[in-house]
């Protein structure tokens, strides 16, 4: 708190949900993200959770063996779902189905949410699957 009193331009948090009930932790999120809203601070929260970093993140940076191997928008970032999980990251599981489908030659754009996979899915479940590439 007292940091925060401070009006910091630049605000880091490592892990600051770690042991947090899932009702806290999107609580704390929550608040976070309203301070960041508020202020137009710039806040970098290290997390393993990419559930959370999903839902709450601009951009994204990802480390791997201490080398900063991706730097992008969320979304660009978790397209390439494959090569995260072969750095032992998991995606987002909404974003790993979508992932699957577009494997197996579905027209799907790479998601972050639910909400945004019923969009992607609702063309496809009208027409039956039909788009599917054969």
């Amino acid at each position: 708190a007292g940091v925060i009193a401070m009006d910091p331009d630049v605000l880091v948090l490592d892990e600051p949900t770690a042991g947090l009930d899932p009702q806290g932790r999107d609580m704390l999120l929550e608040q976070i993200s309203a301070y960041h809203r508020a202020r137009g601070s710039t806040v970098i929260l290290v997390s393993h959770s990419m559930e959370d970093i999903a839902r709450f993140a601009d951009r994204v940076l990802v480390m791997n063996e201490g080398r900063a191997v991706m730097l992008d928008k969320t979304k660009n970032v978790f397209a390439r779902g494959r090569e995260l999980e072969a750095m032992g990251l998991r995606v987002p599981q909404i974003t790993s189905i979508l992932l699957t489908l577009r494997e197996k030659g579905y027209p799907v754009r790479p998601v972050l949410t639910v909400d945004e996979a019923v969009e992607e899915l609702r063309p496809l479940l009208r027409k039956g699957g039909a788009h599917h590439a054969q």
